[in-house]
């Protein structure tokens, strides 16, 4: 942490005021949890009515307010501060000390007491146990805020993703109910195809809604095995072989002997994910090449296509929820614009991550990089059995 926190010391005593900034002067406190050094300024004030008008100015991190003030007292401070929106710590000193006192202080904002007389390391100590707790109240508020940010946005987002096709199949189904076309069976036709078209791939973004969602929210069961991973590809490969044919596509597969601890759900999503997208968003009698590559401490899973290819700036959009290449080619492609999120997600489950090569109207090449070294006991949910396939 680069800016020291601000520390108000308020005591009609001069030697207090002083010892107080000695003892902080070169006091630092390492905080694992935001993984910095925090140190200190000190300010000071005789009077509570002094404390006010310097908080008023410039409000500190950590109030060290005694309770027994001239005029003002501590508590009455205390009060004023609960009016205002300062972002406050307090620490009561008082050589005072009751329960009456503890309790009316609590209730005014209080964090924490500190009795006098105190040695410099009792001081430090309430000091280290203030800027810990601020930090991290501060982080915490930080995180809920951008929580709240990215949720607003991704739900923008999809809002607009499904508002499209929504209206686009109820505007068919009118004009279908109320036979508004005239009496050309085709071209009802066309119009009831171009709707399963659209909740084909409303579909598509829920099944990938909720895979994204287990995986974030850390729900999605896992069962970690020994996995042949060329032997599960070429499950994969099997199951597009209707919708390679279909598109005039050949996909091929390449690589044996890549064993690593996985869960086969994941790899399945992971591959599914990239050889749909490689079909696709292919030409026809175009290819797909898979390869499965393995060195000492990793597993490569790459997918070739020779289709569209993009751009390099097109690359930098692919993998943030809703990332979709929009463009002619790409119109009439069904997609969510979340799968590949979905494969850099799973990819950092394994300590790993997925990159795209790409050259417009030649292809593209994603590999996906999977560490071995997973620790089954480290993963949220995970349970770790050894497959009798390759015992």
């Amino acid at each position: 942490m680069n800016s020291p926190l601000q520390v108000l010391v308020v005591d009609d005593e001069p030697g207090m005021r002083q010892g107080v900034k000695r003892a902080l002067r070169d006091f630092t406190v390492r905080l694992r949890e935001i993984n910095g050094d925090v140190h200190f300024e000190v300010a000071e004030a005789a009077t509570g009515e002094q404390a006010l008008e310097s908080i008023a100015s410039q409000a500190p991190d950590i109030l060290l307010l005694d309770h027994k003030l001239p005029g003002m007292s501590g508590l009455d401070v205390l009060g004023k501060l609960a009016d205002g929106e300062q972002d406050v710590l307090t620490v009561m000193i008082t050589a005072y000390a009751s329960l009456d006192t503890a309790v009316a202080a609590t209730k005014r904002g209080a964090y924490d007491f500190l009795a006098k007389p105190f040695t410099p390391d009792e001081l430090k100590g309430a000091v280290r146990k203030a800027a810990k707790h601020l930090l991290l109240q501060r982080e915490a508020r930080r995180l809920a805020q951008e929580k709240r940010q990215v949720r607003f946005q991704f739900l923008s987002v999809l809002a607009h993703e499904l508002k499209a096709p929504i209206g686009a199949i109820e505007g068919y189904l009118r004009i279908v109910l109320h036979r508004q076309a005239g009496s050309d069976q085709a071209t009802y036709d066309q119009m009831l195809d171009r709707s399963l078209f659209r909740l084909t791939a409303m579909r598509k973004l829920i099944q990938d809604l909720l895979d994204l969602t287990r995986i974030e929210s850390g729900q999605m069961k896992r069962e970690l095995v020994e996995l042949d991973v060329a032997a599960v590809a070429a499950e994969v490969v099997e199951s597009f072989a209707g919708q390679a044919s279909e598109a005039g596509v050949t996909v091929s597969l390449a690589g044996s002997g890549a064993v690593m601890t996985a869960d086969r759900q994941e790899l399945e999503i992971i591959l599914n994910n990239l050889i749909s997208n490689a079909i696709k968003y292919n030409r026809p009698d175009g290819r797909v090449d898979v390869q499965i590559g393995q060195s000492a401490a990793a597993v490569t899973l790459a997918v070739a296509d020779t289709g569209i290819g993009m751009s390099a700036e097109e690359i930098g959009k692919l993998f943030t929820e809703f990332g979709r290449i929009r463009n002619d080619k790409t119109r009439r492609i069904v997609g969510s614009g979340l799968g590949l999120s979905i494969v850099k997600k799973l990819a950092a489950l394994y300590d790993g991550d997925v990159a795209a090569t790409s050259q417009a109207d030649v292809g593209t090449t994603f590999t996906v990089t999977l560490g071995k070294s997973l620790v089954p006991g480290l993963v949220p949910g995970a349970t770790a059995v050894r497959s009798r396939a390759l015992e």
